[in-house]
């Protein structure tokens, strides 16, 4: 007997309904009563109460299938529930447990840290765990409970903690990194003692290095002078990428900071002129000094000497002793004057003559020991402007095509010249390296002035007077502390030497001070000599007296100093 209740065709078409909605729906939520692995149906045995049967997850292949039967069910009467599918994709295949697979454990977060690092289960035991105990290891016991914290708590914790300076600062400003230390290094250990010319004092050790140390901006121009002598030198290639990199670094910071100093100092004198503090000066002596250890050929020299002839001319100055005044005034003197030699507009001044004149010692200081730089103290550089003023005249009528070069006024110049340079004495004692380094920048000096208003051909007073200067040059050979002023005379005697014998002993000297100093302008000064010689042999003489123009053919401006 079927005990199935008759349902009237709206109660059946909403039962229909609801089957459908709930059996496949994914969107909505299910009821807690179709939420369980079982279906309810009415038993026919049992007066129609309804019993538990266990789902069979379906297949999504039947899902037409099973919704056709449901329909074919109610419409004899006969209705099954089906149970809602759970939201998500349905399995196609139930999931066969592996019982041969191993029970994994997952790893405890509270766990001794030593088991937390080998990966094993801690049984958590206290003061250690019997795991470590059992395996005979050290237990590192385990951390402190942490007190809650919010979101925003460990946000702000975060940012706290990331505030924090995670590098110690530099122990100098401006020296950063073991590139910057190696700079530093070989500018105390070499660069310094290379510019020094005093045998009792090294101003750039003793004067410019501690001032550094508390300038940030002189630092690094000291570090940019240093980098260069040592990229001038062709070093490793591997390293030189990396040492041009800092080279730059070093040249812009130290060109703004110089910028910066000089602006402050007229933003606080607007009325008046401003203070030059001692750190800027000595920061564009640096940048001069770098022009020609770098091996500069394009005059940027000149903008650095300009600058100091300004500081020193036109500006107040702030110097903290005597001895930088000293050595600031001197160098500035050597540079401008030895410029004279090699250029071919002459780059004496008014300011050049001022400076000049205006320089004295401190009466406290001795004349002998004072001075660091050859021809500034002694005089002998005011003979230098005079011969250039006369080669300046000579060159004006060479271009005119006149069929001499000199008149009676330029050989009285000559005259009394030469005859001032024989009544010159030397400051120096005669047992000191110094007296020698004199003499030769005497020789040199006349050699400079006969080069001049001679004829440019072999002579036997050209001979001998190259000769008595390499007869100097050998008694300095050896000796250190008087290599860096050679350059200039070196030069000299280079430009006069007609004699194919006395070239050898040139190029040596050359070659010597070189591997001593490694300044970059040394290789283009011998250049400029070697020409020199190649056109006397070549009988061009009168061409090499203009060396000045040789040089600017070649678009060439560097310093023989």
């Amino acid at each position: 007997m079927d005990h199935t209740p008759d349902l009237d065709p709206a109660a059946l078409a909403r039962r229909q309904s609801t089957f459908s909605s709930s059996a496949y729906s994914t969107t909505s939520s299910s009821s807690p009563d179709f939420t369980n692995d079982f279906a309810i149906t009415p038993d026919s045995e049992n007066d129609g109460e309804p019993h538990l049967v266990p789902k069979i997850e379906e297949l999504e292949d039947d899902a037409t299938k099973d919704l056709e039967d449901a329909k074919s069910a109610a419409a004899v009467g006969h209705v099954t529930l089906p149970t809602p599918r759970k939201r998500g994709r349905p399995r196609k295949h139930p999931i066969v447990e592996n019982k041969n697979k191993k029970a994994s454990h997952p790893r405890s977060k509270t766990g001794c840290g030593t088991c937390r690092a080998r990966k094993k289960k801690c049984d958590e035991g206290k003061p250690i765990c019997m795991n470590c105990e059992k395996n005979n290891v050290v237990c590192d016991g385990y951390e402190p409970r942490q007190p809650w914290r919010g979101g925003k708590q460990r946000t702000v914790t975060m940012v706290q903690r990331s505030s924090i300076p995670a590098e110690l600062p530099m122990l100098v400003d401006g020296i950063d990194g073991t590139v910057d230390q190696l700079f530093f290094h070989h500018f105390t250990a070499h660069v310094g003692k290379v510019l020094s010319l005093n045998d009792h004092q090294n101003p750039f050790l003793e004067i410019i290095v501690p001032m550094a140390m508390g300038h940030t901006g002189l630092m690094h121009s000291l570090l940019y002078l240093s980098g260069s002598c040592l990229l001038a030198n062709e070093p490793n290639q591997s390293a030189i990428a990396e040492w041009e990199q800092r080279q730059e670094h070093h040249s812009s910071k130290a060109m703004r900071l110089l910028q910066q100093d000089l602006a402050e100092a007229s933003d606080s004198r607007p009325d008046s002129v401003a203070i030059i503090g001692d750190p800027s000066i000595a920061q564009t002596l640096i940048l001069c000094l770098q022009t020609v250890c770098a091996g500069d050929l394009a005059g940027s020299y000149r903008f650095h000497l300009n600058a100091m002839k300004e500081m020193l001319t036109q500006r107040q100055v702030s110097f903290p002793n005597e001895q930088l005044r000293q050595f600031i005034l001197e160098f500035l003197l050597y540079h401008d004057y030895s410029s004279s030699i090699t250029s071919l507009h002459n780059p004496l001044d008014q300011r050049s003559m001022t400076l000049m004149d205006n320089f004295r010692l401190p009466e406290f200081m001795i004349q002998p020991q004072a001075g660091t730089l050859l021809g500034v103290m002694d005089g002998l550089f005011g003979f230098i402007s005079r011969i250039r003023m006369i080669r300046d005249q000579m060159r004006t009528q060479r271009a005119s095509n006149q069929g001499h070069w000199w008149d009676a006024q330029i050989i009285d110049d000559a005259l009394a010249i030469d005859k001032a340079l024989r009544n010159w004495t030397c400051v120096h004692q005669p047992d000191s390296p110094r007296y020698t380094a004199s003499l030769l920048y005497r020789q040199c000096t006349w050699v400079y002035l006969h080069r001049t208003i001679q004829l440019s051909k072999p002579s036997p007073t050209f001979k001998q007077a190259v000769d008595q200067g390499l007869e100097y040059l050998r008694v300095l050979s050896t000796d250190g502390s008087t290599q860096s002023i050679l350059l200039m005379p070196l030069f000299l005697l280079g430009c006069a030497a007609f004699d194919p014998e006395q070239r050898p002993e040139i190029s040596a000297a050359f070659q010597r001070l070189q591997e001593w100093s490694n300044l970059g302008n040394i290789k283009y000064a011998r250049v400029i000599v070697e020409q020199i010689w190649e056109m006397m042999d070549q009988g061009q003489e009168e061409e090499t007296w203009d060396w000045e123009t040789i040089i600017a053919n070649r678009g060439w401006d560097f310093l023989i100093t």
